[in-house]
Parts: structure tokens; sequence; C-alpha cells
């Protein structure tokens, strides 16, 4: 009774926790239905300058019209948080179908201070964002005028703001803002900061009211297909070749091997022209050196594999773009729910006890362990470690973890190209099905590439297979680094130690993630391959 019970109270928790990451994904809020003359909210978030997107402050960090005392504060959650989102209530007058024609924000005092800062945020195009329904307006602080006597022009402020809101019946479906009346910034002015209101019906749907936002010409262009199906055509050279090795190369070892009638003269002359890879059985399964630090970086990746392609199947079911924060918090959510895939992978492998004791209670490596049970090795491991020969330059482990990384590059640099885009420049990314094709594209070339360069390496007599593999397949991350670098000297107009630092920065814990995940993508289709491979050859 005691057992059924407590396997209940599991099920439970794991319903409850499926149940609320379901709602966090895909839930809504509110239903966004309005009566006429009904209150909306203009919620004011972050300003920053536009070149350095990641680069936001609180919007009132500028002196604008602050508004009365308590104003509401608005959190969407961990992701919103984490993305520097703090939505604060603007308190302007705004009524559900009801338009103003001009209406008064504040009267703006102008001194030296406040100069100052509206002179800087001017120069270095400022731009903030506000939300209307859970809609983003987007415009700039000023904008600089030609001045005879200034080299760097004169800073003009926007005083009038000019919202147009569509709806469809009792739905809002479209905001737009646009700013008018500039005024020259000058200490010891009083300017009047006024808004006003336009309400148009529209027939667009409340489903589709977030296309106006997707760049259907940038994401749907002709060069992401034609890199997509690139790409698709080295899956099907690799794969080919990959085949060609196994039943080509190996079909005739095999064969001479599974011979049982062979006479004493036919064998002594089979094992004295034995090369390569047949040579190394006896060394092929012996532990790595840091066999722990392996298993903890397989055990990882292979989490991560899974997390990126539970959270890419969620974007694509749920439109998570849509939601402010959405992608971070369904990431961190399957992340958490994802852990057990690290420890049980990292306890299939041959590990150390003190580290299965220590994550027990948090990954279950115990249980991978005790489910793979002890690794059953189709050669004996000998006792004394052949020494590995000399061969020429392109075939040591070194160069080919290099190497190794070069198709798997070459088969996602297009994607990286549309991912890095609509992270650092203002883009929505909503081609999740792009991704999970690009994804899987990624996995295979990997596994692919790994398994050559495995049975090169192998074929030199080189029996450190596992780290090689791991290397080859993570060397990926290396050469997506390098582009990052491009990226940020061509593409972008980044500036200044804040925004440079956490480019490079997040970008290196980016890649960082990737070349974990790609090496343990490329040592476990490793692994799978010299485990058949060996698994007809007659051991001692």
């Amino acid at each position: 009774m005691l057992a059924m019970s407590s396997s209940a109270v599991r099920s439970f928790a794991i319903f409850a926790a499926v149940f609320l990451f379901l709602s966090l994904a895909f839930a809504s809020e509110s239903d966004h239905k309005y009566q006429p003359n009904d209150a909306i909210t203009l919620w004011v978030n972050k300003v920053g300058p536009y070149n350095n997107p990641q680069e936001t402050y609180n919007y009132y960090s500028l002196p604008f019209c602050q508004p009365g005392l308590n104003p509401a504060h608005k959190w969407g959650g961990l992701g919103e948080v984490l993305g520097g989102n703090e939505l604060i209530d603007s308190q302007i007058d705004i009524k559900f179908q009801k338009d103003v024609d001009k209406g008064v924000i504040c009267q703006l005092e102008v001194d030296e201070a406040k100069a100052k800062q509206f002179k800087d945020a001017i120069e270095n195009s400022y731009w903030f964002e506000f939300f209307v329904d859970d809609l983003p307006l987007w415009g700039f602080v000023g904008e600089l005028h030609p001045d005879r006597n200034s080299e760097n022009g004169k800073q003009v402020l926007y005083t009038h703001k000019n919202i147009v809101i569509k709806y469809n019946k009792d739905q809002i479906i479209h905001v737009n803002l646009t700013q008018e009346g500039p005024k020259p910034v000058e200490a010891g002015r009083i300017v009047d900061m006024t808004y006003s209101i336009k309400w148009l019906p529209t027939n667009v749907t409340f489903a589709r009211r977030f296309d106006v936002y997707l760049d259907y010409p940038f994401f749907e262009h002709q060069i992401h297909w034609f890199s997509v199906f690139n790409s698709f055509m080295m899956v099907i050279f690799l794969t080919g070749l990959v085949s060609m090795i196994l039943m080509r190369t190996l079909r005739n070892d095999y064969a001479k091997y599974a011979r049982e009638d062979d006479d004493l003269e036919t064998l002594e002359r089979d094992v004295s022209e034995e090369c390569g890879w047949k040579l190394v059985h006896g060394d092929v399964f012996r532990p790595p050196s840091n066999l722990a630090l392996l298993s903890a970086v397989v055990g990882t990746g292979a989490q991560l594999v899974l997390l990126v392609l539970l959270v890419i199947l969620l974007a694509i079911v749920g439109t998570l773009y849509v939601g402010r924060g959405a992608i971070v918090t369904t990431f961190i959510l399957c992340y958490a729910f994802t852990s057990f895939i690290s420890g049980y992978v990292s306890g299939g492998i041959p590990f150390l006890v003190d580290l299965l004791k220590i994550w027990v209670l948090l990954c279950f490596p115990v249980v991978g362990r005790n489910w793979s049970g002890a690794p059953n090795n189709p050669c004996r491991v000998k006792t004394i470690p052949r020494p590995i020969p000399e061969k020429k330059w392109y075939l040591t482990p070194s160069v080919v973890s290099l190497m190794g990384g070069l198709l798997p590059f070459g088969s996602i640099f297009i994607e990286m190209y549309f991912v890095f885009t609509s992270f650092w420049n203002y883009k929505v990314y909503y081609v999740y099905g792009f991704m999970l094709l690009v994804f899987l594209i990624l996995i295979i070339v990997t596994i692919c590439v790994t398994i050559v360069g495995t049975y090169f390496l192998l074929n030199a007599e080189n029996y450190h297979w596992q780290w090689t593999s791991f290397f080859s397949a993570a060397s990926t991350a290396v050469y997506v680094y390098l582009y990052s670098v491009y990226y940020y000297s061509v593409k972008t107009k980044m500036s200044g130690f804040f925004q440079t630092s956490f480019y490079f920065g997040y970008t290196l814990m980016f890649c960082l993630g990737l070349g974990i995940l790609c090496g343990a993508v490329g040592f476990l289709g490793s692994n799978l391959f010299v485990r058949r491979i060996y698994r007809n050859i007659k051991c001692d």
C-alpha cells in the first residue's frame, strides 16, 4: 500500500509539473477582450542605444514624464526578467475605441542635467519600447538635425506621440507609433509632452495580429531554402560514404573472420596480413584518460540534444515567439525536465562510484549505471598497451579533431546568420521548422564525419579514439565562434565595453554548449560504430 501511494504521489507530481509547464508555455494572461471605454494600459519598458541591442535601461532612467505615486508594475515570468523587461504603467489615459485629439502627458522642465541626459541619448540613437495589450511599439527619443554651428548637429526631442490602434470587434489587433513635434534640447525650456490616440477598425483576426512583426522576405529568402537543400545533399553524400565504409571496406574483413573451415596455412597468412584497425582490437576499448570528465561532458551533451529538440518542437507547436521571454522560460523548464538524461548517459558509461553517489538524488546516474550494466566490449582489453606508430601529420588526433568540425559548420553557417541576426538585430525568429531541419542535419553530419574520422584514426593504428571523436565533433563550435567575430565586425555597429563583453561572453557560452552537444553526438556515434566493426572480430 505504501509503495502504491508513493507511486501515485510521483505520478501526480509529474502531471502537475507538466501541466504547469504547458500552462506557462501556451496560456494567455487574459482573453484580451474589451468593452467600449474600458481602460487600456500603455506600459513603458526599456530604453537604450539602437546599435547595442542588449544595452538597455529602465525607461525612466531618462528624465521623461514620471507617472504618479506607486505606478503598477507588470512581470511576465522568469524569462521576461532575464530578458531585462520591466513594464511600468505610464498612467496615460487611453480608453477602448475612444479617440484623443491631443492629450497632455506633462510639462517637462528641462534643466542642465536633463538636457545633458537627453543630448547623450539622442547622439547615441536611443530607442524605447512600449506595450499595449502585449503588442510592442518602438520609437526613438529624438534625432540630430543639421546645424551649421555644430559638427555633430543639433539635438531635438520628440514631444508628441501619435498612437494608432486597430481593432477587430472587441480585440486589439495592431498598434503603431509615430512621433512629431521635434523641439531643441536646451536647458531652461519647458516642453509640453503630448499624445494622440486614433482607433481604426480592421478585418485582421486576433490569431494573425503578430504577423506584422514577422519579416517574411528576410527569413524565407531563396538563400535560406538553398542552404537547407545544400545541407541535405551533404547528408546524402556523407551517409553514402559511411555506408560504403561499412558495407564495402569492412565486408571482406568480416567474411574472412567468419570462415570456420580455413586451414592452418590460410589462417596464418591472414593473420600476417592484418593491418590497420584490426591490429588494435586489444586496445580499442581501453578506458581513455580523464574518464570522469568524458562521462560528464557526454552526459551533458546528450541532455542538450534532447533539450534543443524539445524546445524547437514546443516553439513550432506553441508559437513561443509571441510571448515576451517565453523562449527563455521554456528553455529553463525543459532543462530541468531533461536533467535525468545527463545522469543516465553519464552513469551508463564506466564511471566513478563516488560521483554516482553525489549525483544520485539529482540526475539519476545510478539508474543509468544499473540499467546499462558493465560495458560488454566485443574484444578483451590487453594488459600491455600497444605502442602507437608514427603516422603522417594529417592522421594525428589534433588534425583529425580540427578538421572534423568543418563540414558540420558548413551545414549550419547560413542558419547561424539568421539566428545571429534575430538575436542581435531586432528580428523576430519564427521559422523553427527550418531550425528543426537544420538541427537534424547537424546531428547526422556530425555523426557521419566523426565516424569517418574515427575509422581513419583506427586505420592509423591509433586506438585513442574516444577524446578524438569528441573533439572532432566539438570543433564545430570553434568555427561558429570565429564566424561570430566576423559577424560582429562586418554585420553590426556595436560598440562599448558592455555590449562587446556581452556579445562575446554570450557567444562563448553558446559555443561551449554547442561544442558539448556536438561532441556528445560524435562520441556516441563513434562508440556505436567501433562496437559494430569489432563485433565480428575474433579476439584473443
